[in-house]
């Protein structure tokens, strides 16, 4: 069976005019675990593989899901440190698959989501260093001079938390529910943050999604690839930090946010442990953390929101997982933001 998102016929001859060694027939399948971009992991019939991204099926905002972005922001990384996939081609011709996709390789290893992922996976001596390698990498990305590897025209340089509360403040108005605001504590929120932004400190590659399992973890505990790169853009290195705190779960943060507990492994690097790699690689002052964790919660929040009214609207294309929980999950990220934001 076709499946939705994928013109199995398109498709499979644009990969026979433009991947090389390819060996039609084409099996797609939806990689679980995305929920607003689609990931396909695509085999040929020698058992080649590769990895497809496109949109999701509906209500696709029109400023966001630029696949050409995500492309290009991929293939300028891989000639640096940064450990991405290689890029192999995009397609934008709408005839092909009536959306934009892109395919690069698919890296095997492990994607860390559960507590029994990590301690099945790895030895005791590997899993202390995977927290390393996560703070080390960050690192390595924010390192990346843009203008070097032709992204210093991606974004504007300045300015980046407050572009990013207007931004994702419209995103939430635009994906209200059923008139359900949860109370205005998104809105509110919104503007305390941007009435207390720090200072900014140079700028960097941001990745802004940037957590355990949007890596791929290599049998030695050492990131193999960062993945999901949706939301890229230049600004402020220290938002990626906020957001990496937001999901780095030690078992001692009351402020968990659900299906992470692989940060919790017995082992794993603590919160504060990430942290501290971070500052000691990068040399970064990450003494205004408070603010950006705060910042990474009520972005999630507003991130959310969109996924559910995608869903909502079909766009799950297969991922059938419920949502109903999301409207309370909204509405925790955005108090556990306003309690972060008022004791930093």
């Amino acid at each position: 069976m076709e499946p939705r998102g994928i013109n199995q016929p398109n498709v499979t001859e644009w990969f026979e005019g433009n991947v090389p060694d390819v060996k039609a027939p084409l099996e797609f399948t939806l990689i679980a675990g995305g929920r607003s971009n689609l990931t396909f992991r695509v085999t040929d019939s020698a058992g080649h593989e590769w990895a497809l991204r496109r949109p999701p099926v509906s209500h696709v905002l029109p400023t966001a899901h630029d696949m050409s972005r995500e492309y290009r922001v991929i293939t300028a990384l891989v000639p640096t440190k940064v450990p991405v996939p290689v890029t192999i081609g995009l397609c934008t011709d709408p005839a092909v698959n009536e959306q934009p996709f892109y395919v690069m390789e698919f890296v095997n290893g492990h994607i860390l989501r559960g507590a029994g992922a990590v301690t099945k996976a790895f030895e005791a001596a590997t899993i202390r260093g995977i927290g390393d390698s996560i703070a080390d990498t960050l690192a390595t990305l924010h390192a990346v001079d843009v203008e070097a590897v032709g992204l210093s025209d991606l974004a504007r340089h300045e300015g980046y938390i407050d572009r990013q509360i207007r931004r994702w403040s419209q995103q939430f108005h635009d994906m209200i529910v059923n008139g359900e605001d949860h109370g205005g504590i998104v809105e509110s929120v919104g503007a305390e943050l941007a009435a207390n932004i720090p200072e900014q400190k140079g700028v960097s590659i941001v990745h802004g999604d940037y957590r355990l399992d949007n890596t791929v973890i290599g049998d030695d505990g050492k990131v193999r690839a960062i993945l999901d790169w949706e939301i890229c853009t230049l600004g402020d290195a220290m938002a990626d930090v906020g957001v990496l705190m937001c999901y780095w779960n030690d078992g001692s943060d009351t402020n968990t946010i659900p299906d992470v507990s692989a940060t919790s492994s017995t082992g794993m690097a603590t919160k504060a442990e990430v942290l501290a790699r971070y500052a000691e690689t990068s040399g970064r002052d990450v003494s205004d953390v408070g603010f950006y964790t705060a910042f990474g919660y009520w972005k999630l929040a507003c991130i959310l929101q969109g996924v559910y009214c995608r869903y909502l609207n079909g766009a799950g294309a297969g991922d059938s997982a419920p949502v109903d929980t999301y409207p309370a999950q909204i509405r925790r990220l955005a108090q556990t933001a306003a309690t972060t934001l008022a004791a930093r």
